[in-house]
């Protein structure tokens, strides 16, 4: 029995045991559709590589200061967040330059994907485009600028500058109007001119499909993501293409400066941009592919942000300039919109 016991503790001691032990890749998440994940990404990645993963999820603020409290000895590997988060944490120091020659993928993304912030510290694994949801009967949006029409206004929900449409919409506005400023003062003061015009200042993109539904809104602007509901109602609903472009957000892959499995997570963040990972999680309309090789089926594809057109035509607010100004952004909001 002795000899036994002693035979275990020498096993649990060995190379062979411990090298088993350091195959534990611990990532940072979204909680959104954590059981289809563990579905298409999780369970197939740990078969393959013979591997623990251990998840944690929460919102960027929580995941992001978690790093930061850990950053002597850091307890993730790999974290999705978005774009400006991830130039946050590459601001605090928090994250590793990714070695793109490691991911056979790379090649397949597409353009706005490959390194987002232009730092080399992130890859895109999935993008939204944000336009406007219109009643196409009641109305033909062709700029940004329409929203604020005197016969469209009275119609309008528009986002709150604190939702993740918010900032986005103002500034494609600016765009819109000539008034292209990072602070976002001429697209604010545009809204804040028609505030008792429009309809309502949204929080939950969740309440427009009701609204419209009900004739008290013809217009929105929104993300994809939500634009299914809208697809289902018995109106008439367009998604706009406008002149100036659509807007939209993006979420990315980041590496945990001085994460002990960097190799293991490169190989997992290769996993989930291939082919095949994205094609089943885009089926799913649990992300719009950042993959261009991905062929979806037509009812994915008319759910999601997909194909090489619409990832060129999406101008994205610049990192740098939405966590330089999203303090500003609130005060201006809040003296002239007063929401």
């Amino acid at each position: 029995m002795k000899s036994l016991i002693a035979s275990v503790a020498l096993l649990a001691l060995s190379p062979l045991a411990a090298a088993a032990q350091d195959r534990t890749l611990t990532i940072s998440v979204y909680a959104f559709a954590q059981d289809d994940f563990k579905t298409i990404v999780y369970d197939p990645f740990e078969k393959q590589c013979g591997c623990k993963l251990v998840v944690e999820t929460g919102n960027s603020v929580e995941r992001i200061a978690k790093m930061e409290a850990n950053k002597a000895n850091p307890v993730i590997d790999m974290a999705v967040v978005s774009m400006a988060d991830a130039l946050s944490a590459s601001r605090k120091d928090l994250v590793e330059k990714i070695d793109t020659s490691k991911l056979t993928n790379f090649g397949k993304l597409y353009d706005v994907a490959k390194d987002p912030n232009g730092d080399g510290m992130s890859v895109g694994y999935t993008f939204y485009a944000t336009s406007i949801a219109y009643r196409s009967d009641k109305m033909k949006i062709e700029s940004w600028a329409d929203l604020l029409k005197p016969e469209y206004v009275g119609h309008v929900a528009f986002p709150n500058v604190t939702t993740n449409q918010g900032p986005p919409a103002l500034f494609m506005l600016g765009k819109a109007i000539g008034k292209d400023t990072p602070d976002l003062k001429g697209a604010i003061a545009a809204v804040g001119e028609k505030k008792d015009d429009i309809v309502t200042f949204y929080e939950k993109s969740s309440q427009l499909v009701q609204l419209m539904q009900q004739e008290e809104i013809w217009a929105a602007p929104i993300g994809r993501f939500s634009w299914a509901g809208f697809t289902k109602l018995d109106v008439p609903v367009a998604w706009a293409t406008p002149k100036e472009g659509q807007t939209g957000g993006m979420n990315v892959m980041v590496l945990a400066k001085g994460s002990k499995n960097q190799d293991l997570a490169l190989q997992f963040m290769d996993f989930w941009l291939s082919t095949d990972i994205q094609t089943k999680l885009a089926e799913k309309l649990v992300d719009s592919p950042a993959n261009k090789e991905v062929k979806l089926s037509e009812a994915a594809a008319n759910n999601l942000t997909y194909g090489e057109e619409t990832a060129k035509s999406l101008k994205l607010i610049p990192s740098a300039v939405a966590l330089d100004n999203r303090d500003a952004w609130l005060k201006e909001w809040n003296s002239t919109v007063g929401q």
